[in-house]
């Protein structure tokens, strides 16, 4: 049996991106980084990724989506979008966390230490989990207190690798624990989506559209004139 074409949708941070592929590999993908430009980036760069390719719609049999946690409206774009598209094609769909995207990718240099991911949440925060050395979750997502994180992980898992664009966002903090940024932040990409979906579709873990929902964590960032974030 042919292993399905795979669509995968990446919105959770500040990136949005897509690609197309498989078992084989990624045959296309699109990624961009303005601010504020999720939704009117992320159709276009699909129908662009689909014609690199050569695939036709019709032609994809999973869509894969970042689920986050992640920035709230650029998630709620990907994960929108993902769904509608799969209920149209009738296909399958399997879900990533931003986190489990951010390790997994670290691993490719680091494939035997603890992982500790760490996206930047804005407001002062950071979604947070943490990957063995085996790649399987110790935690799972968390919103935290960056000097909270720092200080558990100087007591807990010194010898972690800590690794996500929130590291660079609160340096600072990490630094006075002793935890530094190694090279460029490790941001979810879509080309990973595709990696783990095409594994996760040949062991048969794959949903329905239905059972999608976005892992937010908290509420969005804009709110209206007199509440309270």
């Amino acid at each position: 049996m042919r292993a399905p074409l795979i669509l995968g949708i990446e919105s959770a941070t500040s990136r949005v991106g897509c690609a197309v592929g498989g078992p084989d590999g990624v045959l296309a993908a699109r990624e961009s980084s303005e601010p504020r430009r999720h939704a009117e980036s992320l159709v276009p760069q699909i129908a662009e990724a689909l014609g690199e390719s050569g695939v036709a719609m019709a032609d994809v049999g999973v869509i894969a989506v970042d689920v986050g946690p992640g920035l709230y409206t650029g998630l709620r774009v990907g994960v929108t979008t993902a769904v509608t598209m799969a209920h149209a094609l009738g296909a399958a769909m399997v879900s990533v966390t931003s986190l489990e995207l951010v390790a997994h990718e670290a691993r490719r240099s680091c494939a035997s230490r603890r992982i500790d991911a760490v996206i930047d949440a804005r407001r002062g925060e950071l979604f947070h989990a943490a990957f063995g050395a085996d790649g399987c979750p110790i935690s799972g997502p968390a919103v935290l207190d960056p000097r909270d994180l720092a200080m558990m992980l100087a007591s807990e898992a010194r010898d972690t690798l800590l690794v996500g664009d929130g590291v660079e966002a609160h340096s600072e903090t990490f630094a006075q624990k002793g935890f530094h940024a190694e090279g460029s932040p490790v941001l979810p990409s879509a080309e990973t989506i595709v990696e783990l979906a095409a594994t996760a579709a040949a062991a048969g873990r794959t949903v329905s559209p239905d059972s999608i929902r976005p892992l937010y964590l908290r509420g969005p960032d804009a709110q209206p004139i007199g509440t309270v974030a």
